[in-house]
């Protein structure tokens, strides 16, 4: 995992050419799978991704990620879409996403249970509030969790 002033910087890198384009940075990730290294940028924006966003932004930012060199080694730039089970992981995706369905796994089992659905309710001081399907709420810190997704998809709409 990329340390945050790496991730900080190449937000900083990229914002400009993302704000010309109309896209918002959803996130960064900077990891390695085998032996490869990858940074991934998620984009969005109103109305969704297509693939043509996700091409315009990486010939954008090619050239300016070169120069800048904020990492060492090589690496594989994708770019993508957070997709409709996007996961949330800054304040600001917390914030937006506030009423709606979510589904969440803890690190730790609570009560023998790691995965939970329900509905956003609230997200301060880093802790997530969730109404669970029986009306009871679970609040939990952001650091307990593995992961916080959008539950918002739906095989019918595709269908």
């Amino acid at each position: 995992m990329a340390k945050p002033n790496t991730v900080k910087k190449i937000e900083e890198i990229i914002k400009p050419y993302a704000d010309e384009l109309g896209l918002e940075i959803w996130d960064v990730r900077y990891l390695k799978e085998g032996s490869e290294w990858y940074l991934r940028i998620f984009i969005d924006k109103e109305g969704g991704i297509s693939i043509d966003d996700c091409v315009d932004l990486t010939h954008a930012i090619s050239k300016p990620l070169d120069e800048a060199d904020p990492i060492n080694q090589s690496y594989m730039l994708e770019v993508a879409s957070p997709g409709v089970e996007r996961e949330l992981t800054r304040k600001e995706h917390f914030e937006k996403y506030i009423g709606s369905p979510v589904m969440l796994r803890t690190i730790r089992a609570i009560d023998g249970v790691r995965d939970f659905k329900g509905e956003l309710k609230a997200f301060e001081n880093n802790q997530i509030t969730v109404v669970l399907p029986d009306e009871k709420e679970l609040t939990l810190e952001k650091k307990e969790t593995v992961y916080v997704k959008l539950d918002d998809f739906d095989i019918n709409d595709f269908v």
